[in-house]
């Protein structure tokens, strides 16, 4: 709509009184006028070419695309209001009660929704104040309180026997009380404010919070509470309903957790139809790998990311058998194309999984072009000392021994874990029953661990490529030491067994460093990651700092496993593991690469430690780098 036709158009909708939004048939804003503007906050021009889903509350984005999606196609007229609450969400955060009616038009070919959208937040308000004060006290199933407004701190003068049961707490115990024991000692909750403010204005209010029972159990609880007035207008009681919601927030919870470990997760993880191949997500770690758009991509087949592989083969090779249910999941090694043309090498681990009831593949690319780099790079090392030694027997078999040991290790490293998160996987779309939380729990957990894990090694192989390279890059700035220890804390508590507590170092404030903070980190992680790896369940690891004039001591101290007298000569050497530790995880090269960086930046590592009593290692480095 252009020139004296949008004019004419613009005029009509100031001449509407309701708020008017007007959207495209990808949900993008097309236009509103002064009445919408004035319901939901936003001007004209920062709302214009924005999605909808700025305007819908997020938990409801899913509901209402897929609504407006179906009356598009059946290109009718309805009031949503009809059926359900509709809610709107304003610029200023607050979440509102709307009615909305829908009308599809076509103008130019072009297929358009307009909205007219009226606030009917005080309309509902009156309308759940109603029905509140007419059956709160018919309720069986949820939690019901009254309030005496005018006595000092609004005690409680009735409960129902719902409340007793969700609570824990009898009538007597609750009675004459401010609502507020309900709390215990979580009072910093921001919903506890809202509803001070609620009650102080003398208006009704919706939160989620925190709640305790008399036997200390935490619940999630939807409390809505709505103020009671005579026929002077004046605010006598307040009528509080509950509702347990903990699955449910729980569940919320679960969702944003492994939606946040799809994200984050440094390798390329693809979700693409089972059907006609088409992608339909991907992480950000994929998406800033190949250079493509989210949007880009959902056009495309995992086929135009591959090079030297034809449809066919692909299909017959990877994805029939996966459909047939013949295997569990295929692996295989290919040529990754970017969008500029580069390629790189990777590894695929391709398995079949369900999206909605939707059949979907997983892939898991992994980039192996560092991997194969240090491989090359050992393969000439191993060639040159066969070469120099060829007239040394011994030392040629020990060589050739290192190489079948550090290959072995990369593949049991690799793959023990990626096939633990497979299965787990592929378990958690079993157990969807309520009852089988504590398993999904326990396989979401064995996921978390096994992508750390992976992780870790593949930092530590980065890392030793970096410094056999001798192309490490040391970059110095000011930090404070707490920042560092409470950045390997945090990661390392994902790692801890069952018991095991690490003790904060005391009085560490004001320490400050000039270093490279990155890698100080990197040690640290390092030396505490083994401190839990070989202490037991139920133990304590102890972290002590202190500083003098020069240097910064950092003492990690453990009651664990401890190292056999005869290995402590060679537990800083590359691939060494102790003779007590060769049955579990672990590469050998942490304490390596540990050391090397501790020298580079001036520093050391002693270790001492006694078979069963446990381990202490002592990290000394220069306070200040002098450039």
């Amino acid at each position: 709509m252009i020139g004296q036709d949008q004019q004419i158009f613009n005029i009509l909708l100031e001449t509407v009184s309701q708020a008017v939004i007007i959207v495209d048939e990808n949900q993008n804003i097309m236009e509103i006028n002064g009445a919408a503007e004035t319901v939901f906050g936003y001007s004209k021009e920062e709302i214009k070419d924005k999605h909808l889903d700025l305007l819908i509350p997020s938990n409801y984005h899913k509901k209402y695309k897929a609504y407006v999606k179906s009356l598009i196609k059946a290109y009718e007229h309805r009031k949503m209001a009809k059926t359900t609450d509709v809610y709107g969400l304003k610029k200023s955060g607050d979440i509102i009660l709307v009615e909305v009616e829908l009308n599809p038009f076509i103008v130019y070919d072009k297929t358009y929704v307009m909205a007219l959208v009226r606030d009917v937040s005080k309309q509902k308000e009156n309308e759940y104040d109603f029905m509140l004060r007419n059956k709160a006290l018919e309720s069986a199933t949820n939690g019901i309180l009254i309030t005496d407004a005018q006595k000092p701190d609004n005690p409680v003068i009735y409960v129902n026997p719902a409340f007793e049961k969700l609570t824990g707490y009898s009538k007597e115990d609750a009675l004459n009380k401010n609502c507020s024991f309900l709390q215990a000692n979580d009072r910093e909750q921001e919903e506890i404010v809202k509803i001070r403010k609620a009650i102080k204005a003398g208006e009704s209010c919706l939160v989620t919070m925190r709640n305790y029972k008399k036997d200390g159990t935490l619940f999630w609880n939807d409390l809505y509470i709505t103020p009671i007035t005579n026929r002077r207008g004046v605010v006598t009681n307040f009528i509080g309903i509950q509702n347990d919601v903990t699955e449910r927030v729980r569940a919320e919870e679960e969702r944003n957790h492994l939606a946040t470990i799809f994200n984050e997760s440094l390798n390329e993880i693809y979700v693409f139809d089972a059907e006609n191949l088409k992608f339909v997500s991907a992480n950000r770690g994929a998406l800033e790998n190949i250079g493509y758009t989210i949007e880009e991509l959902k056009s495309m087949t995992p086929l135009e990311l591959k090079d030297g592989i034809d449809d066919s083969s692909f299909r017959l090779n990877y994805i029939q058998p996966l459909l047939e249910k013949k295997i569990e999941r295929v692996e295989f090694e290919i040529q990754q194309k970017r969008k500029d043309g580069t390629t790189y090498p990777v590894n695929v681990y391709l398995q079949l999984s369900k999206l909605n009831q939707r059949p979907v593949f997983v892939a898991i690319i992994v980039d192996i072009t560092e991997h194969k780099n240090y491989l090359n790079t050992l393969e000439k090392k191993v060639i040159e000392r066969t070469e120099q030694l060829e007239v040394a027997l011994r030392k040629e078999k020990e060589i050739n021994e290192l190489k079948t040991k550090f290959l072995s290790l990369v593949s049991h490293e690799f793959k023990t874990p990626l096939s633990g998160i497979s299965t787990s996987t592929m378990l958690l779309e079993k157990y969807k029953k309520t009852d089988e939380q504590d398993k999904r729990n326990r396989h979401i957990d064995i996921i978390k661990d096994k992508v750390n894990y992976l992780n870790n090694i593949l930092n530590d192989f980065l890392s030793i490529d970096a410094l056999d390279s001798g192309v490490v890059n040391y970059k110095f700035n000011n930090f404070r030491l707490s920042k560092v220890i409470n950045e390997v804390i945090y990661n390392a508590n994902m790692s801890l067994k069952e018991g095991q507590h690490i003790n904060y170092p005391e009085n560490i404030d004001d320490m400050e460093m000039y270093q490279n903070e990155r890698v100080v980190q990197l040690i640290l992680a390092n030396i505490v990651q083994n401190a839990i790896k070989y202490s037991n369940e139920n133990s304590e690891i102890d972290i002590h700092i202190s500083q003098d004039k020069n240097f910064t001591h950092i003492k990690v101290k453990d009651y664990g496993i401890g190292v056999p007298k005869k290995d402590l000569a060679n537990i800083f050497d590359r691939y060494f593991r102790a003779e007590n530790v060769l049955n579990m995880q672990g590469t050998g090269i942490g304490l390596n690469i540990s050391k090397t960086h501790a020298e580079n930046l001036g520093g050391k590592i002693l270790l001492s430690s006694e078979e069963h009593k446990g381990t202490t290692v002592i990290l000394t480095i220069p306070t200040y780098h002098h450039d």
